[in-house]
């Protein structure tokens, strides 16, 4: 399996619909990268990832909204084309697995106690994708000591 991480802010407010029967929530993570180039002049460049999140509680798209730094991971795919002016370029996508919201609130730009965790759980299925539709969502806290030892965090 090959899984891709993006920590971004979102370029719009998602779009959450229903597509034969499945509810998905579209949105678009922007990541920009500065560095120097040979000569020393400050550069930048931004990569786009379109994202769909195939999932039975869409209320995460109530905050999913434009400016929002967030952190997906899933399955990647890339489109090659040629674009209006006949010229090569590339898409981007994911099929989201796991979501999870980062940053501060928008009323005062203050951190968050814990960020809201959305993630598809692998369950065995007949048809042997190793993952369903069923999702669960969690709101971090901190970890006590009773929870395990330090090597069983998910970071």
């Amino acid at each position: 399996m090959i899984k891709l991480q993006i920590v971004g802010n979102l370029g719009k407010d998602c779009i959450a619909k229903e597509v034969n029967g499945k509810n998905v929530i579209n949105f678009s993570v922007a990541h920009t990268e500065r560095y120097k180039d040979a000569q020393g002049n400050q550069k930048e460049r931004t990569t786009w990832v379109e994202c769909a999140y195939w999932t039975d509680r869409t209320a995460v798209a109530q905050y999913l909204k434009k400016g929002k730094m967030v952190y997906a991971e899933g399955s990647p795919d890339a489109d090659a084309y040629m674009n209006k002016d006949n010229q090569p370029s590339a898409t981007l996508r994911m099929r989201v697995q796991n979501l999870q919201l980062l940053g501060g609130n928008e009323s005062g730009g203050q951190q968050q106690q814990g960020s809201g965790s959305y993630q598809q759980q692998p369950a065995a299925s007949a048809a042997g994708t190793g993952y369903s539709n069923n999702n669960s969502y969690s709101n971090s806290a901190p970890v006590s000591q009773e929870a395990g030892p330090v090597d069983d965090l998910p970071f």
